[in-house]
């Protein structure tokens, strides 16, 4: 029987169970909500939590919170998970994108600079960079750039939470706003929860009022509705629920093992991945955390994909460029040449599976079919 190694496995204890049983037996379920901010703010070393239901509802109730309105304009790199554009567009506002850099495939701070000085009018509210597989963009240049245009820095971090710049995690106090997820998989996880970190006492102020449907004086100590309420906004319902600030407490607890592992699997796919001219492994220019490896193929991506999974191993790509989405291209009137280094790595990357259960036998057995798959492309 062929082995068949998926491209991600979340991993699960005990300690799961027990938080979840705490939640469905315990005299204050929601008590676990608390703890989960409180866990988050002293894990990153933050001001402000705002824990939300999923990944997408943290970008959307953050662009909320900064009253972005019609029209208003935000800088986004064009190599993300539409998640961000989304959000942007759902306010009738306009992303506009830009290039990344060839080897970590972050946001370029000189094609940031040069929209910047191109799109420099009150409409230009804030730059939404997207830290790439664990390793952060460069953030002194970008921060700087941000702070002679007059633009904040908001951070998308996807599931890399625990990645740092400068030894200093992305989501501290030196940061603004910087959103997060627990959760890997698009669709059917066991579990979602998103938030955001953010040092702005307004922002958090505000995003606590919107995100259950700015309610005031409306909430018994049991989350009922109670006799006398009010709202004060438009509202969202974007808080988080206690099984699922239960389960993601749980994985926040061994989030430091799962950056060890993914440490010591890319050390293996590093060395024996090595003198390959048909593929590149991943630059390390900054504190890397590794929540996905993302290599180069120099020819035929697809085909090298498909050869993989042929052999049961799983991949995923990190990304397509948003400019190549159907709706963006459509709306936008973009060309497939409008952000030449993120079309040129699109055609090329591939992420192999890196996660805390994925065993050393497994990522051997990755390692050898690639150079059984290389061999025989030669």
């Amino acid at each position: 029987m062929m082995k068949e190694i998926s491209f991600y496995k979340p991993t699960v204890t005990e300690r799961e169970s027990e938080l979840i049983k705490e939640v469905l037996y315990g005299q204050d379920p929601n008590s676990i909500i608390d703890k989960f901010e409180e866990a988050l703010k002293k894990y990153f070393d933050a001001k402000h939590v705002i824990t939300t239901n999923n990944s997408a509802a943290a970008h959307h109730l953050a662009l909320s919170a900064m009253h972005i309105k019609r029209g208003d304009k935000i800088l986004c790199s064009v190599n993300a998970f539409p998640s961000v554009a989304q959000a942007i567009r759902h306010f009738d506002a306009e992303p506009i994108f830009v290039d990344i850099n060839e080897d970590d495939f972050n946001i370029n701070p000189d094609a940031l600079e040069k929209i910047l000085k191109e799109q420099n009018h009150k409409k230009l509210k804030c730059a939404f960079v997207t830290h790439i597989a664990g390793q952060s963009a460069q953030m002194d240049e970008i921060r700087e750039i941000g702070e002679r245009y007059d633009v904040q820095i908001l951070d998308d971090a996807n599931r890399a939470i625990g990645f740092t710049y400068n030894g200093k995690k992305v989501g501290s106090k030196d940061s603004f706003l910087s959103c997060f997820q627990t959760n890997s998989q698009v669709q059917n996880p066991i579990s979602t929860a998103g938030f955001f970190t953010t040092n702005d006492d307004e922002i958090a102020k505000s995003a606590k009022l919107l995100r259950n449907y700015a309610l005031v004086n409306g909430i018994d100590k049991y989350g009922n509705l109670s006799y006398i309420y009010d709202v004060v906004d438009i509202g969202l319902k974007y808080d988080i629920n206690a099984l699922n600030a239960a389960f993601s407490l749980a994985q926040l607890e061994k989030n430091d093992g799962f950056i060890k592992r993914q440490r010591e699997i890319a050390a293996i796919y590093d060395k024996e991945l090595a003198g390959y001219p048909q593929i590149a492994t991943p630059v390390k220019k900054r504190d890397h955390i590794y929540s996905q490896y993302i290599i180069k193929v120099n020819k035929n991506r697809d085909g090298f994909a498909r050869e993989l999974l042929e052999r049961g191993i799983h991949t995923s790509l990190h990304y397509i460029p948003i400019h190549l989405l159907s709706y963006y291209k459509n709306k936008y009137a973009l060309k497939v040449n409008d952000f030449p280094t993120a079309l040129k790595v699109y055609q090329q990357v591939l992420s192999l599976p890196i996660y805390d259960g994925l065993k050393d036998e497994d990522v051997y057995y990755i390692c050898d079919t690639i150079k059984e798959i290389l061999k025989n492309r030669a």
